[in-house]
Formats: C-alpha cells, structure tokens, sequence
C-alpha cells in the first residue's frame, strides 16, 4: 500500500496524524489521492448522518464593521462599501419567510456594529424562540466579552460562529490590524464554549502569506479544541483591500480539507460554503462529496444581499436565493443527500 494510502486509512481510523504526516497529506500529489479522501470522508459522514443534508437560513443583518482586517471588503476603512443594516422586525421578517420555507435555524451573521447592544441582541433572540420554539438561533457576530455572550445564551442563542482564520499568531497579525488581538479571539473562543454554546470557528484557506506549516497548526488547533462546527473557505480578494491582487484559494485545497476536518473530528457539522460555490460553479456539491453536510441559504432580503461582498463576486443570486431553495434541494439530491426540515444540532447537544 502506498503511503498516502496508509495515512490516509491511518486518519480514518484513528482521528490523528503527527504534524509531519499531516503536512504530507495536505501537499500530497499523487493521481487519485483527492478521490481516496473524498470517499473516506463521506463513509465516517455517513456513519454520523446518514444522507441528511442541514440548511441553515442565514441572515446578512448589517455590513457595518468596526474593524479594518486587511482582507475584507466591509471593513471599516473601505469608503465605497454601500452601508446598510436590519431593523429587528425585517431580521424578524426573515425568520417568518425561513420558516415556511422550511428552515429550523437561523444564523444572524453581520460585522461588529456596535448599533446591536446587548440588550437589541437578546430583544431579538427572545423574539425568535418565542414564535419559533422548534428553531435554533445561531449568531456570528464577532468578538464579545464573556459577560455579553452568557446574555445571548440565556436568552436562547443555541450556537455561536466565530472563525479564528488563522491559529498562527504572526500570521494572524499579517491579517488584521494592531487594534485586533489574537489571543482575544482564542478567549472568545474559549469562553463559548465554557458558557455551553455549539461552537462553530474556522479559517480561510489560501489567504495572503499562509503555508503549509499555518495549516497544520489550523488542524492541531481543531483537534485540540474539538468544536461543533467548522465552517472553512477559500480566501477570495475584494478589490477595495490591501490584498486585493493576491490569488485565491483554491478548490481543490479548500476540498481536501474538508476532507482531512471530517476524518479528524468525525461528528463534526461541517458546511459546504458559498465562497466554495463562488469559485466553482459545482464546489459545494464537491464539498458535499468530500464530508460536507450543512448548507446556508442566504434569507436576507434582496435588496440588501448585493451589499454583504465580503470578497468580490459572491453568489447573490440564483440557488443562493432562499426562494430558490428548491431548486438548491435538487442539486443536494444530485449528488446523492437529502435536505431536511429539521434543527441539525451537533450530537453532543441532541435530546
């Protein structure tokens, strides 16, 4: 048996590789090694959730940012960025279209604008689970203090997103701003996870500078601090940031790792991201194919989706569209899953 092979049966079965092996898996490029881990990964998927497919309903609340990371196209210094943010009854609004259209989560994702208080957030949280009991809130909203994060908690937030981007500390200070600390957002991290959340974090695969070496402390770092979900895409430039000439991550890369994450943390939720599907017309379905089972349909209203670019050439409309959800449920059927009504919690949280 080859040794990519034997690594690769290795991860299967053990959930581990030493840093070296791991670094030789992820630069492997021997014929056939990228179909041998897809299929690895969707039999470990398939032991943990069957066919299912979860759809969460994102909602783009607001593209007002107080930080200026070097790679993002709403970053506080971008003056051509068309701002724009939701009131708490057109975030409420988006529910109520995400619910007949079958969603049970809702994800409220939006830079850190200080417009949302705490007292605004919790207002929200506690409006959504009052009419929508049988759903889970999801934020990703950025870096809080403990205090504010237990708040959200116990107003019924169920699970909280916040990608670390990089587990590097140099590289992450390559990324962001002085005024941005690594280790606050390891503490967040930590905190969430004290306070009882499904914790989703992650990285950008391709950004500006990263090696190899930075994606293998990515992947200790997910081993060591086992979230609930890792949501994990290619870095794509926007043309009004620093790094607006460097290339993009790749799909295949971004693939592999998928991959590599549901061979190391089995049960993970693991999703299959727009930007993948930004950079290849059929990469989410390829993400699906290598261990991916969560997908997140865009639910914020229309006239504002066109403003949340991250990077440039999002998907905006078309399947990204929640009222083309069931055109996305045929492409999800295409590759072999089943979308389905239902909260699709991590299985340490299910009753």
């Amino acid at each position: 048996m080859s040794n990519w092979k034997y690594l690769t049966d290795r991860l299967a079965a053990e959930h581990h590789l030493t840093d070296e092996e791991m670094k030789a898996v992820l630069l492997c490029d021997a014929p056939g090694f990228d179909e041998y881990i897809s299929e690895k990964a969707r039999k470990v998927r398939e032991a943990y959730y069957g066919k299912d497919v979860y759809l969460r309903g994102l909602i783009e609340i607001s593209n007002i940012c107080r930080n200026n990371c070097y790679y993002c196209g709403i970053r506080s210094g971008n003056t051509n960025c068309e701002r724009y943010r939701l009131s708490k009854e057109q975030i409420l609004s988006c529910c109520d279209i995400g619910y007949e259209l079958g969603f049970r989560t809702f994800v409220m994702q939006g830079g850190e604008d200080p417009f949302y208080t705490d007292e605004l957030i919790v207002s929200i949280i506690g409006d959504i689970k009052k009419k929508y009991p049988d759903c889970a809130v999801t934020l990703s909203m950025g870096e809080f203090e403990k205090e504010s994060y237990q708040k959200f908690f116990d107003a019924g937030a169920d699970r909280y997103l916040l990608r670390h981007e990089t587990a590097d500390k140099a590289h992450y200070e390559m990324l962001h701003p002085a005024g941005m600390s690594f280790e606050h957002r390891m503490k967040c991290l930590r905190d969430l996870k004290e306070i009882g959340y499904q914790v989703g974090t992650g990285m950008m695969v391709g950004s500006p500078y990263q090696t190899a070496e930075h994606l293998v402390k990515d992947l200790r770092f997910l081993k060591e601090f086992r979230p609930h979900m890792v949501g994990m895409g290619p870095f794509i430039p926007h043309h009004d940031t620093q790094y607006a000439d460097r290339p993009a991550g790749t799909v295949e890369m971004t693939v592999r790792l998928l991959a590599i994450i549901r061979l190391l943390l089995p049960d993970v939720l693991l999703p299959a991201t727009t930007a993948l599907g930004t950079i290849d017309p059929v990469g989410r379905e390829k993400g699906l194919l290598a261990g991916a089972n969560v997908i997140m349909p865009n639910l914020s209203p229309a006239d504002v989706r066109a403003k949340y670019l991250l990077y440039d050439n999002k998907k905006v409309t078309g399947d990204e569209a929640a009222e083309a959800v069931r055109e996305m449920e045929k492409r999800i059927a295409s590759v072999g899953y089943e979308a389905v009504v239902a909260r699709g919690d991590h299985a340490d949280f299910r009753e």
